[in-house]
């Protein structure tokens, strides 16, 4: 049978561990997440390719990214624009059929 192993405790006098070691550097405050949502999307053959671009270009500046990271990113980049940008950004996009493809 063996033995639990020893819970480590500090007593009131000593330091605590990330004090004394590593560099002094200041921490970010915890942030707090959301839970993620997941979704499905229908693409255009044409804007899907657009992610393997987009992701050598941010991979050549030294960024790897996800896709769910650009769309996040355009999504970001979409809520700065006015409404009237934003209306003639969104009429020069294909629209595709909802829904799952046929087999």
């Amino acid at each position: 049978m063996s033995t639990p192993a020893k819970r480590r405790t500090q007593t009131p006098d000593s330091p605590e561990p990330s004090a004394t070691s590593g560099p002094a550097t200041a921490k970010k405050p915890p942030t707090r997440s959301t839970r993620p949502v997941r979704d499905s999307f229908t693409f255009p053959e044409s804007d899907y390719a657009l992610f393997a671009l987009l992701k050598k270009r941010a991979l050549s500046g030294g960024c790897e990214i996800k896709k769910s990271e650009l769309i996040r990113a355009g999504l970001t980049l979409l809520n700065t624009l006015s409404d009237t940008a934003l209306i003639d950004a969104l009429n020069k996009i294909e629209r595709v059929k909802t829904g799952r493809p046929k087999k």
